[in-house]
C-alpha cells in the first residue's frame, strides 16, 4: 500500500519524540482526536488528499482546527507532515502511531462480537477474564452481529474462540456434509 513505509517512519518519529518529552499519553489522545476527525469528516479527509489545495492552505486549516486542543509536539508534527507534503498519509500515520503506542504499552486488542451487545457487568467480567488470561493490558472492542443468535466470538490477535449459536450450526453443517449417510 502506498505510503505505509513513510507512515511507519513518521509514526515512530512522533512516538520517539513524545517519549523523549514525557508526553506520550497526551500525544496519544491528540492522535486519537485527529484520527476521529479524519474518519468522521469526509470533506476534511478529501482536503488532506487533494493535490489542488496548496500546502500553505492545508497548514492553515490544520492549525485552525487543532492548535487550541492538541499539544505543541503534535501541532508541530502536523505542520511538519504538511510541509513534507505527506498530509494525504495522515490517517495512515495516526493508525500506525496507535499500533506503535499499544505495542510500546503492551496493550492487546480483544474483539468480542455478540448478538445483542454486553451490559456493563458482563463487559467488566469479560475484560477481567481476558486480562488475566493474557497477563496483559487489554483494549476490549465490542461488535454486534445479530446473525450470531446467541453466544459470542472472542478474537485476540490471530486466535479466535467461537461459542456462538451460528458457529455451532456451521460446525454441525460441516459435520453432516462430511458424514453423509449412504
Amino acid at each position: 500500500m502506498k505510503g505505509t513505509r513513510a507512515s511507519s517512519r513518521y509514526a515512530k518519529s512522533l512516538l520517539d519524540q513524545s517519549l523523549e518529552k514525557g508526553e506520550l499519553e497526551k500525544v496519544q489522545i491528540d492522535v486519537l482526536l485527529i484520527l476521529k476527525t479524519i474518519k468522521e469528516n469526509r470533506d476534511f479527509s478529501a482536503m488532506l488528499r487533494s493535490p489542488v489545495i496548496k500546502t500553505e492552505k492545508k497548514k492553515e486549516i490544520l492549525e485552525l482546527i487543532f492548535s487550541k486542543t492538541i499539544t505543541p509536539i503534535t501541532n508541530a508534527f502536523l505542520q511538519l507532515i504538511a510541509t513534507q507534503k505527506r498530509e494525504e498519509f495522515l490517517e495512515l500515520i495516526c493508525e500506525e502511531f496507535v499500533r506503535k503506542y499499544k505495542n510500546h504499552k503492551h496493550i492487546l486488542t480483544a474483539v468480542i462480537t455478540t448478538a445483542s451487545g454486553l451490559d456493563e457487568e458482563m463487559r467488566k467480567k469479560v475484560y477481567e477474564l481476558v486480562r488475566k488470561q493474557l497477563n496483559s493490558e487489554v483494549e476490549l472492542v465490542e461488535k454486534v452481529n445479530k446473525d450470531l443468535i446467541g453466544g459470542f466470538i472472542l478474537r485476540v490477535g490471530d486466535k479466535q474462540n467461537d461459542t456462538s449459536i451460528l458457529g455451532k450450526l456451521r460446525q454441525l453443517e460441516r459435520t453432516f456434509k462430511e458424514n453423509t449417510l449412504n
